[in-house]
């Protein structure tokens, strides 16, 4: 599958590893909408990459914004690819000094993380499944985002852990659900990369988080993520697994 004349939605395709997908997706003559919770941010970045971006405000737990993504795609043209980037962290321990982890806490994380890679996954293959399949047989492509959280939960990960290794868990019975549609999915669990929330950082504390990966010692630049989901599209054999993207990093417990 490529991206050439095609239509991918990228939820949290605003920035980050999401943002720098959206970039990759333009650059190779597909055609991409932004689906994000900040307006402000989207609007600007569709505004940037061109007329082949489009900005819709999404919540992914949300049917109707989903929904409404999906629609903003199929006014562009095929859809034929979901990349799934939004998500949230969090960090609470099962029981702190104040008490048991809130619950509301765990839920939000494991309801955007997993439930809302979920719903749109559910929402875009349905479009997808109608399409003419190419040569390949292919009618699209689904690229979800673990992390190695999922294998190596750190302190205060419960809830974080749970989400993405709900996202690991659901990869392979998705994949064989689509399978005679047409329709791949795979995930990608990335390690320590450089997305907004460690731009924030002092350089210093950059630079000792990248030491922490055995090769190449820094951290991930989102343009590599941005790659992997280029040969994900590209290569029709992989399906159904999860990729660790990670400098062969395996976290300690904190």
């Amino acid at each position: 599958m490529q991206f050439r004349d095609n239509v991918t939605i990228v939820t949290g395709g605003a920035s980050g590893l999401g943002g720098a997908t959206s970039k990759l997706i333009v650059d190779r003559g597909g055609k991409v909408v932004i689906a994000d919770v900040n307006a402000t941010l989207g609007e600007a970045y569709a505004k940037e990459l061109g007329a082949n971006a489009r900005f819709v405000k999404c919540d992914v737990t949300s049917e109707a914004d989903g929904q409404a993504a999906v629609d903003a795609a199929l006014s562009m043209g095929r859809l034929t690819g979901l990349v799934n980037c939004a998500g949230v962290g969090g960090a609470n321990k099962t029981v702190g000094k104040d008490g048991p982890c809130p619950l509301a806490a765990f839920t939000r994380v494991v309801n955007i993380n997993l439930v809302g890679t979920f719903n749109m996954i559910r929402l875009a293959a349905a479009a997808m499944c109608r399409n003419e399949p190419n040569d390949e047989g292919e009618r699209g492509v689904v690229v979800n985002t673990a992390s190695v959280a999922a294998f190596d939960g750190q302190i205060g990960q419960a809830a974080y852990s749970a989400s993405k290794g709900g996202i690991v868990g659901m990869t392979l019975p998705i994949a064989r659900d689509l399978a005679r549609e047409g329709v791949r999915v795979v995930t990608i669990a990335p390690g320590l990369f450089l997305t907004p929330l460690l731009q924030g950082l002092p350089q210093a504390a950059q630079d000792s988080l990248g030491k922490q990966v055995p090769f190449p010692p820094r951290l991930g630049r989102p343009s590599e993520f941005a790659q992997m989901v280029d040969q994900i599209f590209s290569n029709t054999m992989l399906n159904g697994e999860t990729i660790r993207l990670d400098g062969a990093i395996r976290m300690a417990p904190k």
